[in-house]
């Protein structure tokens, strides 16, 4: 598959104080996106994983070090205007607050905003923005008052606005993190549909270890580095490395890990919480037995 972005050694560091020096947020952080694939970042606050979205997006760019997208290197001395707006109609961000995304009153008007700003036909913004509002379930709220919306209904407009700009990447920057349970399902929802349906690039920032389940390749980061790079079996699979890095692990690895140190014999990389259960129960009934 194609690289949709690559980083080489990326490094970002935030002013300091009139008194301090720079404050380093980034430290070498080298990786590849797959087109179409699925990636969740993790990490604790303060761990560089926001920053890294917004270098991705060219709301920022890099202190050192190399980053590509789509091909082309964003940190050459002859990038021009055209290539950073060509790449940030690649890849667009979802961000966590859904009312600071809002922008418009009515809803079909917010998701056709971006739109706008291409400077697209009318009639082929009006195809874009029906199809948006469809593929994330909002279609009989477009003439609805957006601030009428609940949070959920809210980020749905949100991930419709890009979807409408037919981004290739999205980058969701913990845009869960201010949902209810209800609302989180119904993004997550979204979003893998977007990824499996539409074949879009999804990278997921998250706080929720069961979402970051749902990918098919997990990052780890903490101070600015990657300290973990795999498939959710592999990063979650070891529970204590996770818990030494002040990160959790999904509900369901957590009580596999903990029933297998009391005895029985599970597997830890089983997400889904039905088929969970019914590998508990199976070895219940097989100790059962083996005891008769």
């Amino acid at each position: 598959m194609n690289s949709i972005i690559k980083a080489e050694n990326l490094t970002f560091s935030y002013p300091g104080d009139e008194d301090s020096k720079p404050v380093p947020a980034l430290k070498g952080v080298s990786f590849e996106i797959e087109e179409g694939s699925f990636t969740a970042i993790l990490g604790h606050n303060g761990s560089g994983k926001s920053t890294l979205a917004k270098l991705l997006c060219m709301i920022n760019t890099p202190d050192s070090g190399k980053l590509w997208i789509m091909g082309k290197d964003m940190t050459a001395q002859d990038v021009t205007d055209e290539d950073i707006m060509n790449a940030r109609r690649d890849v667009g961000m979802v961000f966590q607050n859904p009312d600071n995304q809002i922008v418009a009153t009515i809803v079909e008007e917010d998701v056709a905003f971006g739109c706008e700003n291409l400077g697209l036909p009318p009639h082929e913004i009006r195809k874009r923005v029906d199809k948006a509002l469809a593929d994330v379930g909002m279609t009989k709220y477009a003439r609805h008052p957006a601030t009428d919306l609940s949070g959920g209904q809210k980020q749905r407009v949100a991930i419709a606005g890009v979807i409408a700009m037919k981004r290739r990447c999205i980058i969701f920057d913990e845009s869960t993190a201010m949902l209810d349970p209800m609302g989180r399902r119904e993004v997550m929802k979204i979003i893998q549909k977007l990824n499996k349906e539409e074949h879009i690039t999804v990278i997921l920032i998250t706080h929720h270890m069961n979402e970051a389940a749902k990918a098919d390749r997990v990052i780890v980061m903490n101070e600015g580095k990657i300290i973990r790079d795999g498939t959710p079996k592999y990063v979650f699979c070891d529970p204590e490395a996770m818990w030494e890095s002040d990160l959790d692990v999904p509900q369901t690895t957590e009580l596999l890990f903990k029933l297998k140190n009391a005895g029985l014999d599970l597997p830890l990389d089983e997400f889904d919480v039905h088929k969970c259960a019914a590998v508990i129960a199976a070895e219940v009934r097989r100790k059962m037995e083996a005891q008769k």
